[in-house]
């Protein structure tokens, strides 16, 4: 694993301990190389003794599997070195995820390895997970449009609402990383809620890619995203014209995933709660409609260090791997 001192490294820790078919062999780091795991990560006590090596250290033949965990720009000159040697990459940042041309507009990089793109299957698992199993490079998605897009996918694809979405995001601080600026300050987040790159958000076009990759719409999304004074979690909600009744929509839902183990789709009258999902790969949805105004109203709730990046990252290994796709996964929350 490279960039395990993250939040979402130190995540898949917590959940590679649990996993009976994969050790993590390599945790490398940057700024914190050279340190014992428990002095940074107390509760990651069976790893305590374990020293966090610099990112460059690693002996990718050593391993069969890596997973990247590191700043936008930095793994895409990584993949083609670790694919060499016969590596499966499982990347939790950005560097897969959208065509070539979009990451100096939304990213502020010139991707270096756009060959590669091509070869990477999107890993929201519950959509693509065909395409997962036989792929060399995984792009996990980021965690805003893993809801969004588990949400509307299904409806999109039955015509049952219209292809112009706008999506109100909310996320707990731990979704901007361990480093801290003001903006994650306890002074600044705490009692506000606070929108932030209103029409520049980097999942923008990652929802717009993943829902036409998913349904062969072209759909055009606005995206609001808001830092709630919350470690973990994340709420989506989504708002399109709707084209069929709330219970039309509900069955489309259903049907959808009722053999998948990590989306739940609630009943009428629930809404999704992050807060009951923490510590799990679950995803929750529900959908209503707004007879007023026509609209139908999609919810989706996430662990945003779970099924929005650890979680999912290691049940895209277990697909890559042949193995049940739960395995060292959990699906019930650590709850009150």
């Amino acid at each position: 694993m490279l960039g395990a001192s993250g939040f979402a490294g130190a995540e898949l820790l917590r959940l590679l301990h649990g996993h009976p078919a994969a050790d993590a062999v390599f945790l490398g780091a940057r700024d914190v190389a050279g340190q014992r795991v428990g002095a940074l990560y107390p509760h990651l006590a069976p790893y305590g003794d374990r020293i966090f090596e610099p990112n460059d250290a690693l002996d990718a033949t050593l391993v069969d599997a890596v997973f990247l965990a590191l700043p936008a720009g930095e793994s895409s000159r990584l993949v083609p070195g670790l694919a060499e040697v016969g590596c499966r990459v499982v990347d939790i940042g950005a560097d897969f995820r959208l065509p070539a041309e979009d990451y100096q507009a939304w990213y502020g990089f010139e991707h270096t390895e756009p060959a590669w793109l091509a070869k990477a299957a999107y890993g929201l698992t519950e959509l693509f997970r065909d395409q997962i199993a036989g792929a060399t490079v995984v792009a996990n998605p980021g965690c805003y449009p893993t809801p969004v897009v588990l949400g509307l996918a299904p409806l999109l694809r039955e015509g049952l609402v219209e292809d112009r979405v706008v999506v109100d995001g909310k996320s707990g601080i731990s979704g901007a990383g361990k480093k801290l600026t003001w903006d994650a300050h306890f002074a600044a987040l705490d009692g506000t809620v606070r929108a932030y790159k209103v029409g520049r958000h980097q999942h923008t076009p990652e929802m717009e890619r993943a829902l036409a990759l998913a349904t062969g719409s072209a759909p055009s999304v606005t995206f609001v995203p808001h830092l709630v004074p919350t470690v973990r979690g994340i709420v989506t909600t989504s708002y399109a014209a709707a084209k069929a009744d709330v219970g039309t929509l509900r069955d489309a839902l259903s049907r959808a995933y009722r053999e998948e183990p990590f989306v739940r789709v609630l009943e009428a009258g629930q809404t999704p709660d992050p807060k009951r999902l923490a510590g799990t790969n679950v995803c929750e949805l529900s959908a209503d409609v707004d007879e007023h105004s026509g609209t139908a109203v999609v919810i989706g709730a996430i662990d945003n260090l779970g099924k929005g990046a650890a979680g999912q990252a290691v049940q895209n290994l277990n697909v890559l791997f042949g193995l049940d796709e739960t395995t060292g996964l959990s699906t019930i929350g650590v709850y009150p």
